[in-house]
């Protein structure tokens, strides 16, 4: 059995030489004192292109990896959809929200919505969708961690796999505690490279297995998978149509949202080098996805949708990437692919971490606690103990969602994210009536509609995939609550705008965030007012 061919000891040599590496470059990069500003967007130092290859770190996750090669190779069609959803989303977020995100705000999405909003309360609920968003890609990166690092080790048990999990927990809390920013960016960045090289490799070798031939390719993976042909077609994940169109427009309307992506267009120096960092993630971006396909399905034809579904498959379905490498490469294969998902997975949680901590401190603490009477010092030590508590909280999630689709689990995140942040965001930027009560409306009413939705899903207990099998308490039909949360979120905030007057400085306030959000003119003093 392929499984049988894993070699232990290959795998943690190579892990271990990653994390060292890693961790070295990240105490390499944090000699230099700590500042608010170098601790939360590395001083603003680094290019549109560099930025842009972080971004695409940052962004590329375990889901991205692992859970989508494995959902393609089990689901098919159904499982491509969300590197279709996760690829266009990038439309949104070049258009409409990086370069005046940019402009607007200093550190976080919170500034940008305060400008021209009442303060202490829409801080406040900015900060709660933010902790919502980054802790369920938290859970979904450290259950993906779980199940790799077990398949690496031979580990077989719920309770040896919890153990990896925290493992990878602490190692985030070093990482962005003693990096900041600035020590997380050259990670993501490293990573990054590593990941599209390494995906690029393993989709020359499967496509050169079928002589290049995508339609060879395709017909082994019908040939070897018990669904047949339904590989190919729509349906055998999502057979609700609702729930396919729910999916779709979280994944696309979420990426604009999510916060640790919109932190990262504070690390460079203008709105337009926010711009062009955009563009480069996409070309990044848009290369991996296209060879998720070539993966997924080489992962159906060469390992099999039974090996991947079995309970005796450490990680299940998240393993198809690594166990696709172990059978076209053999064991030094898939330790290095096993690492680069590692390197995966570690970037992406200290981005997450990071950007929960700057929110906590910057907004809450800082902001709304002590507001604004602190040191930069004092706030940088609030958000590095914040680190801690969140990824104490975010092990406890991951130990809870072992087994599940990672994939699955961060599309769950980008629907907060479109429910409760994109609404906001977009009136704020363009809407000149928008005011504070629009704003928690929507906010609020978005997220706690998400997680009403979620929590009486399928995708939480009903079925035998749920994160809760042996219970039942769904009564929402969908997997993906987008297509009533998202419209529910921009809907309130509608209805709180209308009914709420707006303050009397309103409209000078909203004309000032408007030249500044399309010129960029003093930009470094927005979140100051």
């Amino acid at each position: 059995m392929i499984i049988d061919q894993i070699n232990p000891v290959i795998n943690m040599i190579v892990f271990g030489l990653f994390v060292a590496v890693t961790l070295y470059i990240v105490f390499r990069v944090s000699r230099k004192g700590s500042s608010a500003d170098e601790f939360y967007t590395g001083s603003r130092s680094f290019s549109g292109p560099q930025n842009g290859v972080a971004i695409a770190g940052d962004y590329l996750s375990a889901a991205s990896f692992l859970g989508i090669v494995g959902a393609i190779a089990v689901a098919g069609y159904d499982g491509f959809l969300y590197s279709i959803g996760f690829l266009v989303a990038w439309l949104v977020a070049l258009l409409l929200v990086a370069e005046l995100l940019r402009n607007t705000g200093k550190f976080t999405m919170a500034d940008v919505l305060s400008f021209r909003l009442r303060q202490r309360p829409v801080r406040m609920a900015a900060s709660l969708t933010t902790l919502a968003v980054c802790f369920f890609y938290l859970i979904a990166q450290m259950a993906g961690a779980g199940g790799l690092v077990a398949l690496l080790l031979g580990i077989e048990g719920k309770a040896a796999t919890a153990g990896v999990v925290v493992i990878v927990g602490v190692l985030m809390i070093v990482y962005v505690i003693v990096g900041g920013m600035k020590g997380t960016t050259w990670v993501q960045i490293i990573k990054a490279v590593l990941l599209v090289l390494g995906v690029a490799i393993l989709s020359i070798v499967v496509m050169a297995k079928f002589g290049g031939n995508f339609s060879d390719l395709l017909q082994a993976a019908v040939d070897k998978s018990p669904k047949g042909e339904a590989v190919l077609m729509p349906g055998l994940k999502y057979a609700n149509p609702l729930d396919f169109i729910s999916l779709g427009l979280g994944l696309v309307l979420g990426t604009a949202g999510l916060p640790h992506v919109l932190m990262r267009f504070y690390t460079v120096p203008t709105g337009r080098e926010a711009r062009r960092s955009v563009v480069w993630a996409i070309w990044i971006i848009g290369a991996f996805y296209v060879m998720t396909l070539i993966l997924g399905y080489g992962a159906a034809a060469l390992v099999g949708p039974e090996i991947l579904t079995a309970k005796t498959t450490p990680g299940g379905e998240n393993a198809a990437a690594p166990l696709l490498a172990l059978e076209i490469g053999g064991p030094v294969l898939m330790a290095v692919v096993s690492a680069i998902a590692f390197a995966t997975i570690l970037a992406v949680v200290a981005g997450l971490a990071i950007t929960a901590a700057t929110s906590f401190s910057h907004d809450i603490y800082t902001s709304v606690i002590k507001k604004g009477e602190i040191s930069p010092g004092q706030e940088v030590k609030v958000a590095r103990l914040t680190v801690v508590a969140i990824g104490v909280l975010s092990i406890i999630g991951g130990i809870v969602a072992l087994g599940q689709n990672v994939a699955f689990l961060v599309a769950l995140a980008f629907a907060v994210a479109a429910s409760a942040n994109l609404p906001v965001i977009l009136y704020s930027l363009f809407w000149k009536r928008f005011n504070t009560g629009g704003a928690l409306w929507s906010m609020l009413g978005g997220l706690f509609t998400t997680l009403i939705l979620i929590t009486f899903s399928p995708a939480v207990s009903g079925k035998p995939t749920s994160m809760f099998p042996n219970l039942d308490f769904a009564f929402f039909p969908l997997s993906n609550p987008g297509i009533v949360s998202i419209p529910v979120g921009f809907l309130l905030g509608i209805i709180g705008t209308l009914l709420i007057k707006p303050s009397d400085d309103h409209d000078a306030k909203h004309a000032i965030m408007e030249v500044r959000a399309f010129t960029g003119a003093g930009a470094e003093k927005a979140s100051e007012h």
